[in-house]
């Protein structure tokens, strides 16, 4: 895995929008709250476009990001926001580009979809973190946990709120995000390797009957096969979620893989950064991961 150099202030980051329209006046609340933490950050005229639910249409969208892994001048990339429009913009991305010129690039939900796509064709690291706009209400335990994996100095998280579903210890590559976004790339050419992969998982507003569907999909297509773990993050305003654990046990107990949920990333009010495409060690006990 090719891991970009840690950011330093004075860096500057580029804005991208793969994904949904935004709304303006938290960009620039995001945008504030990056320039207060010392980065530079370029916003380009291209992201303001709009297609219906989308920012732009799905070329516009993908060059933004291609430009910025080209261009010197941009040391990361961080999306603007979520939503959906990822998934149609993977055939328009430049990967050998990407390849050769591994950047920070830092998105969730949605962007779930990108994140993974970049470790699979390019092996370059990615971060799983907040998106401009989410940063603009995000509390100082987001925005730290953000500084301190774009700048190299986050090396573990102790999972406070930790509740074991299997016991155990693993290590492998950490890889994951959105469930609901990481199910509809089954099938696609994009459809993520996890074999030795610790699989780290979050999403909102799914009920667990629909959880456990995406789950039950994603074993009987094989997908699971070779995990070495399993940790979950928020699962905001989803229904019936006191049936999540029982689900996850059902869904990987064949795995014989250590089960831990709780971390606080995701949709959730705290949105810890996971430096992802990047070896950890995974202990319920206690509950923690530590990358390596």
């Amino acid at each position: 895995m090719k891991r970009p150099a840690p950011l330093k202030p004075g860096d500057r980051l580029g804005v991208c929008a793969p994904s949904a329209c935004f709304d303006i006046e938290k960009l620039n609340s995001g945008i504030q709250i990056l320039e207060d933490l010392g980065f530079k950050v370029k916003v380009p005229e291209e992201i303001f476009k709009k297609k219906r639910y989308l920012a732009g249409n799905d070329v516009l969208r993908a060059s933004v990001i291609n430009q910025f892994f080209s261009d010197p001048d941009i040391d990361g990339i961080i999306c603007a926001r979520g939503g959906f429009g990822s998934m149609r913009i993977l055939d328009y991305l430049n990967w050998s580009t990407i390849r050769q010129n591994p950047k920070p690039f830092v998105g969730f939900s949605d962007n779930t979809a990108i994140l993974l796509s970049i470790i699979g064709e390019t092996g370059n690291v990615v971060i799983h973190g907040p998106t401009v706009v989410s940063l603009a209400a995000a509390p100082k335990e987001t925005i730290d946990a953000f500084y301190n994996t774009l700048t190299g100095s986050l090396d573990k998280i102790d999972v406070t709120n930790g509740r074991i579903i299997k016991a155990g210890k693993c290590t492998g590559v950490l890889k994951g995000g959105n469930l609901s976004t990481i199910s509809h790339l089954l099938g696609t050419r994009f459809q993520p390797d996890l074999k030795d992969a610790v699989l780290f998982m979050e999403d909102v507003a799914e009920p667990a009957y629909k959880i456990d569907r995406m789950l039950t999909q994603m074993k009987m297509a094989g997908l699971f096969e070779g995990i070495q773990g399993v940790i979950t993050g928020s699962f905001k305003n989803c229904d019936n979620i006191e049936y999540l654990e029982e689900i996850l046990f059902e869904i990987f107990e064949e795995c014989n893989v250590p089960v831990l949920s709780g971390l606080d990333s995701g949709h959730g009010k705290v949105n810890l950064s996971l430096c992802m495409g990047t070896h950890i060690k995974m202990d319920t006990e206690p509950a923690r991961i530590q990358w390596v």
